[in-house]
């Protein structure tokens, strides 16, 4: 039976101490969960070894003095768990991948081969959602629960995430063909809110009955209005793009939409294109009254909804989405009503966006 035990260690508030998740799985071996240390760094890169060899893409893991700059930025929050044996066995980290510092991403979860029958995984969940992120000031900690299989939406449905978006055949089959992938995998946007704050999200009229549902159950602080006719604000768009050559995606963040939107999008549009990405994320805001100009206009594009991205700007976020091969629909397993849901808008709006 799991237990907290009292680490000792202070956390960045020095009012609250760091507790630990202590596992009994033998007579002779316990395993200790709690926050990465300096001296785990070395034995994180041993366990990524001896599962992936050289191969894991997030190449911090093999690291070991950038695993440690990045906790002191707070960068990357690792919880980890250690055997009495000495060594590390298991690794799960909040990190940050959103436009917004407050908003984490949860994932490069791993447990050593011997050791995955015994709820390690299911406990450093735990211990990141109960500890970690309120701990670090987390707004907001979301996860992208892969759809080849049903068993991490569960784990991170049990710690009170709440299903947001699809991001549609995000990761290449080769990444998950362990698992018995046969095409590219898509993932659930998960989200759990630890700060609401009251703000407006702005609908466009095609999405609105969707989101008002997603909104149903997620306490983001949102309050949803219909948005506006009109294209663009004022000033000249912004946009970063990212290529991930590994996975063929590109995500766009558009941090301000202007009048020269369209010939800004199209110029980045096409520098994706030309680098063989096959699937192309749009992050936009929505705090702007005008967002449904430019949803109508990427719809044009064969762009289609995703979902809503909780505090992803400070206040909320919308995907859109293009896939230029058909997608992997087939290959999505969802484990809830809720999901299967979004599912259903997300795939009917691809319908429309591609006719």
């Amino acid at each position: 039976m799991p237990v907290f035990a009292d680490s000792g260690y202070r956390l960045p508030d020095e009012r609250k101490e760091r507790m630990s998740i202590v596992l009994t799985i033998s007579e002779d071996e316990h395993i200790t969960i709690d926050t990465f240390q300096p001296g785990d760094a070395a034995g994180v890169g041993d366990l990524f070894r001896k599962v992936y060899g050289e191969e894991y893409p997030v190449r911090l893991v093999y690291d070991p003095e950038g695993l440690v700059r990045a906790f002191e930025k707070h960068e990357n929050i690792p919880a980890v768990a250690r055997s009495s044996k000495g060594i590390v066995v298991g690794y799960v980290s909040i990190f940050r991948s959103a436009p917004v510092g407050t908003v984490y991403e949860a994932g490069q979860g791993l447990v050593l081969v011997d050791y995955r029958k015994h709820g390690i995984l299911r406990e450093m969940i735990r211990y990141y959602s109960e500890v970690l992120a309120p701990a670090y000031g987390a707004d907001a900690v979301f996860g992208e629960a892969v759809c080849n299989h049903i068993y991490s939406q569960k784990a991170w449905a049990a710690h009170g995430a709440i299903e947001t978006a699809i991001e549609v055949d995000l990761m290449p089959a080769e990444v998950h063909a362990r698992e018995g992938a046969t095409g590219r995998v898509s993932t659930l946007h998960m989200t759990r809110m630890y700060r609401p704050m009251e703000h407006t999200a702005y609908a466009p009229r095609q999405y609105e009955e969707t989101m008002r549902f997603i909104y149903d159950g997620l306490t983001s602080g949102a309050r949803v209005e219909k948005a506006t006719d009109g294209f663009a604000g004022v000033g000249p768009t912004s946009i970063e793009s990212n290529h991930f050559t590994f996975a063929h995606v590109t995500r766009m963040t558009v941090r301000q939409a202007g009048q020269d939107f369209p010939a800004v999008f199209e110029e980045y549009e096409r520098d994706a294109l030309q680098k063989n990405m096959v699937v192309i994320q749009v992050w936009l805001k929505l705090s702007w009254p005008f967002i449904a100009g430019l949803t109508d206009w990427l719809r044009g594009k064969g762009y289609f909804f995703g979902g809503i991205l909780p505090r992803w700007f400070g206040e909320d976020g919308l995907l859109m989405q293009k896939v230029v091969v058909r997608p992997n629909w087939e290959g999505i397993m969802l484990y809830s009503d809720r999901a299967r849901h979004i599912l259903t808008a997300v795939r009917e709006d691809w319908q429309r966006a591609t006719v």
